[in-house]
This record gives C-alpha cells, sequence and structure tokens, in this order.
C-alpha cells in the first residue's frame, strides 16, 4: 500500500504514474511531481496523530507535522459507539490506542474521494470496521476492500447520527448529522461540502477549492435548501474550521449570496 505525498489518499500497488485524485482538475500534482509514500515513511519522518477536544463527544484528529491535504479528522463518539470522519493519511498503533480509549467504532466514513486518507488502513487496525463509501464516488477508491460498504441517499449509523449525501464538490459529497451535538442543538460535520470561511460567519460552494472553481449558484441553493430541513446550529469543517453557532442561517444566507454573485446581481460592484 502506498500513499500521495500531494492528498495522502491510499492506493493498491502496483500505482500509477500519477495519483488519479491529483490529476483531476479539482486538485493538482505539484510542480517538483508525484511522491509516493508509506507508512514507514512516515513514522521515520516523525508523523504522530494528535487529538483534542472539540466539545463532549468530539474529537479533533490531526497529524504533524501535516501529511497530504492536512485535513482534520472527527471522532464522534455517541454511546452506541464512534464515527470516524475524514481519516487522517496516517495511522499507528498509539493513534489507534488512543480512538479506542473513546470505545469502538461503528463505521469510518469520508466527506468526499479528497479525504479518503488512509481510511482501509485505519478500518484494519480498529477491527475490521465498515467503510462507507458514498456510491457515486466509487471510481475514485485507490484501495479496495472487504470492509468498504458503498451507501446513497442517507443512512443512519447509530441513534442521533446520520449521513446525508449533498453532491456538489465531488457527486458523493456528504455531510454528517450529529443530533446530540452543540448542547443538543445539532452539529454538522461537513468536510468541505459546505467550508466554513475564514470570518467564521459565512460558508464556501466550490467544485475545486485550489484551483479555484465555483460551483454554480443553482446547487449551492439545492445543497442549502436540503442542508436546511436537517437540525443543527454549528459545523465543522475538514481544516476544524467552525461556524460556532447559528450556522442554519449562515449556511442559508451565504448560498443566497453566492447565487447572487453568480447571477451577475452585484456586477455594478466590481
Amino acid at each position: 500500500m502506498l500513499i500521495c505525498g500531494t492528498c495522502a489518499v491510499e492506493r493498491d500497488e502496483p500505482t500509477p504514474e500519477l495519483c488519479p485524485i491529483c490529476t483531476d482538475e479539482r486538485q493538482y500534482v505539484p510542480e517538483s511531481g508525484q511522491e509516493w509514500l508509506t507508512l514507514k515513511d512516515l513514522e521515520r519522518s516523525g508523523h504522530q496523530v494528535m487529538m483534542t477536544e472539540n466539545e463532549p463527544g468530539l474529537f479533533a484528529i490531526r497529524v504533524e507535522p501535516k501529511v497530504g491535504i492536512g485535513q482534520t479528522s472527527q471522532l464522534l463518539v455517541t454511546p452506541a459507539g464512534s464515527l470516524l470522519w475524514d481519516p487522517v493519511g496516517f495511522v499507528d498503533d498509539s493513534a489507534v490506542q488512543r480512538v479506542l480509549e473513546h470505545g469502538p467504532v461503528l463505521a469510518i466514513a469520508a466527506s468526499h474521494p479528497h479525504m479518503y486518507g488512509v481510511q482501509v488502513e485505519w478500518s484494519r487496525r480498529l477491527g475490521d470496521v465498515p467503510v462507507l463509501v458514498s456510491e457515486a464516488d466509487r471510481q475514485w477508491l485507490g484501495r479496495d476492500d472487504a470492509n468498504v460498504t458503498l451507501w446513497s441517499g442517507s443512512t443512519t449509523i447509530a441513534e442521533g447520527l446520520t449521513l446525508h449525501q449533498t453532491g456538489g464538490h465531488f457527486p458523493g459529497s456528504s455531510v454528517a448529522l450529529w443530533t446530540a451535538g452543540a448542547e443538543g442543538k445539532g452539529v454538522l460535520l461537513t468536510g468541505d461540502s459546505v467550508f466554513s470561511n475564514p470570518d467564521r460567519r459565512s460558508v464556501s460552494f466550490m467544485r475545486s477549492y485550489p484551483n479555484h472553481l465555483p460551483l454554480s449558484g443553482a446547487v449551492a441553493l439545492r445543497i442549502a435548501a436540503q442542508l436546511g430541513e436537517l437540525a443543527f446550529d454549528r459545523i465543522y469543517g475538514n481544516f476544524n474550521n467552525i461556524i460556532a453557532s447559528g450556522a442554519k442561517q449562515v449556511l442559508k444566507d451565504s448560498a443566497q449570496r453566492h447565487a447572487a454573485w453568480a447571477r451577475g446581481d452585484f456586477d455594478h460592484l466590481t
């Protein structure tokens, strides 16, 4: 098993010359060229998995130094077990132990293919737990496995914990709804299906973030309308970027703003 140095997604050997995820228009192969890594390479380089508590029942997991895109995974703990969301591109025995200290893992899921990380490796080390992959994005799997389970539309992992397919960034782009989060007001884990902006009061809807390709206004409004049917007050993105409160209204307002700019409503300001 090899890991792309740019996106940190695992891939079965023999590997292609270039990572298919990174040659897609939503990502990129760096000017320095394709690099393939192993877990041993990362261990020798001193990579470690760090875990911090975001709120009761939700733990941010990141790798230091950064590997690949450098996302923050989320371990969401429920009375029935945990969800490992947007798994990072590195895992070792210490990381597994720290995750399992919070109870058994029910499933691993990613918001979209850029966040697959080493999801199969995590699954095997956590006891062969299911890896939930949106059927619409199955073509992007670099490492298939008996633990991979395809889903579409929505699926329930535990009471109060569901996945919802939104599309947009990828056809299978998804979010996780945790109804007990944010003191019972609800938390939405969005990856970058919906991206919490640095101003902490707006979100973005993009086909490509590094290459600055926006989604259409119609798609932004569709995603906001779909998610507006859910009960949540807080959003966590894939870099632990947070809309701390009022997130449902932020989502609606941001989609309307996105659509207005796309229509040309504000061309007089440019």
